[in-house]
């Protein structure tokens, strides 16, 4: 049976977009090793993995929705959007989809919600692993373009630093506006 692996990175944050990746691995090639929730591995291993399961994986891709799509939709909305857009993408049509925490985007073939599934599943794995490396990419990038912010250090998350930044410059186009802490900075450190 074919399986989609599909997770997200980047629902917590304060900017930046929300990345799905969705994954099927190959049921005729060696499993591989070392695949976990991204959040269990550092960065170096993350990359390895990323680059390892682009060419070994039967199909993978990417989808996102961007910081206008979360503010106007509201983040599960975002994120089941990104997820649908990273199943849709990919060159090989699973038979079965499952998707890493409590909800499923609508599709056009079975899917199903496990929590913990990043844990569990190696599908799912790996596409945690992919998604989180493409975020982080995409994040790196936008530090380039708003140096201000450190988003290279912290990835857009309520780091200390990160507030104090929004606090000394407000937001920049990459932060998402209807999240509080960019609604209103007003920051007690």
């Amino acid at each position: 049976m074919l399986i989609a692996g599909v997770d997200e990175a980047g629902v917590g944050p304060l900017a930046g977009p929300v990345v799905a990746a969705a994954v099927i691995l190959d049921p005729g090639k060696k499993r591989i090793k070392g695949l976990r929730d991204s959040k269990l591995l550092q960065a170096p291993a993350r990359e390895e993995l990323a680059m390892e399961i682009r060419s070994r994986a039967l199909a993978w891709a990417v989808g996102e929705s961007c910081v206008a799509e979360i503010d106007s939709l509201n983040i599960l909305h975002a994120t089941l959007l990104a997820m649908s857009r990273a199943v849709a993408a990919l060159k090989t049509v699973p038979e079965v989809v499952w998707i890493d925490g409590l909800r499923c985007p609508q599709l056009d073939c079975p899917t199903r919600a496990i929590v913990d599934g990043d844990r569990l599943i190696a599908e799912i794995a790996a596409a945690s692993i992919l998604a989180k490396t493409t975020r982080d990419a995409t994040l790196v990038e936008l530090d380039r373009a708003y140096p201000a912010y450190g988003f290279a250090k912290h990835k857009g998350y309520s780091t200390r630093e990160h507030l104090a930044a929004l606090a000394a410059h407000g937001p920049c186009p990459a932060h998402r506006r209807y999240y509080a802490p960019v609604m209103q900075p007003g920051f007690d450190f």
